[in-house]
């Protein structure tokens, strides 16, 4: 499959790289950023043409399917570009900052029959693949309640380094919208549509930026199960990502990417995959890989991709709801699309 890749920064850069593991599965053919000596490098690393927009790209070269790997606000946009230019797409979270752009993407994939994925790598991951598994079969019984945390570090040089992180009109928001939308987006997989959230957010540790570097909440589901999470980027030294579920009938724990813990009342821990890659690369790497060959198979197929618009959707949702409560001082309710 050849693809574009809209955006040679540091997440443009790691796309490249994924293409490449791809083998005879992908080809870089097209990398487009305003900056050409910035996509001229990439060119010269992972291959392609260099290109100073979209349009561009799409005239002069062959190109089935586009990476997106922009900054938050512009994903929906530029997606929407390349779905009414026939191609398929899959775009970095958070699928963008709004419900109302999120909404015109799914409506362009919709009406164009396009595959369109967001990414959320960690859904990917063998112990994350074991939670969802153990849910689904019952080993844990009734789902009861989760916890979400991220809590990382990013130093003032991580927000000073680019003009548009930390702002509001294009980052969107914070240590939740940008960092801690990973493990979010893991809880509502787990736990189910979201009703209710009750939030506090904070800037304690970094200045000059609009947004939050501490976000807490409390999310009530559909089921009855309460949600609690925890999104910081101001957590020194920084830990991986923690994920607990609990139901009636048994626990699982997946920290530092592995299954940390797991207990049930009736069953033992289902069999973990294992993820084809380079062998130097770490467990999210290796499951980013994974997603874009689930891409590339739910294109090749017809089938949906495992993670869809929708599920994207539904995530930044919870997001700008954890915000919306944050700022009013009071629960907010969400309702579905």
């Amino acid at each position: 499959m050849r693809f574009a890749l809209i955006g040679a920064g540091a997440i443009g850069t790691v796309h490249a790289r994924l293409i490449e593991a791809l083998g005879n599965e992908a080809e870089l053919v097209a990398v487009v950023d305003q900056d050409l000596d910035r996509a001229g490098k990439l060119v010269e690393q992972y291959g392609g043409q260099a290109f100073s927009s979209p349009a561009d790209a799409f005239a002069a070269a062959s190109v089935d399917a586009v990476s997106i790997c922009l900054p938050s606000a512009l994903h929906a946009d530029l997606a929407i570009e390349a779905l009414q230019a026939g191609k398929h797409v899959i775009v970095e979270k958070p699928v963008d900052i709004t419900l109302a752009a999120a909404d015109r993407l799914i409506e362009a994939a919709r009406s164009t029959g396009l595959t369109m994925s967001v990414i959320s790598q960690r859904r990917f991951q063998p112990p994350v693949a074991q939670i969802r598994a153990a849910i689904d079969s019952g080993a844990l019984g009734r789902v009861t309640s989760g916890i979400s945390e991220s809590a990382f570090f990013r130093p003032q040089s991580y927000y000073d380094g680019d003009d548009w992180r930390g702002t509001l009109a294009i980052d969107g928001g914070g240590a939740l919208m940008n960092q801690g939308i990973h493990a979010l987006d893991l809880l509502v997989w787990m736990l189910g549509r979201p009703v209710q959230v009750s939030a506090q957010t904070g800037m304690l540790a970094h200045s000059g930026i609009e947004v939050e570097d501490l976000a807490g909440a409390t999310i009530l589901f559909e089921s009855g199960a309460i949600g609690l999470l925890l999104a910081s980027t101001a957590a020194y030294p920084g830990r991986p990502v923690r994920l607990t579920i609990h139901g009636d009938q048994g626990t699982a724990v997946l920290d530092d990417d592995e299954l940390a813990y797991f207990a049930s009342a009736s069953a033992a821990a289902p069999e973990a995959s294992v993820l084809e890659g380079p062998a130097d690369w770490g467990p999210v790497e290796l499951a980013h890989l994974a997603q874009y060959r689930d891409f590339i198979a739910a294109v090749r197929s017809g089938r949906a991709p495992a993670v869809s618009l929708e599920a994207g959707r539904r995530s930044l949702a919870t997001v700008l709801a954890v915000y919306e409560s944050a700022r009013l001082g009071r629960p907010v309710e969400l309702e579905e699309n």
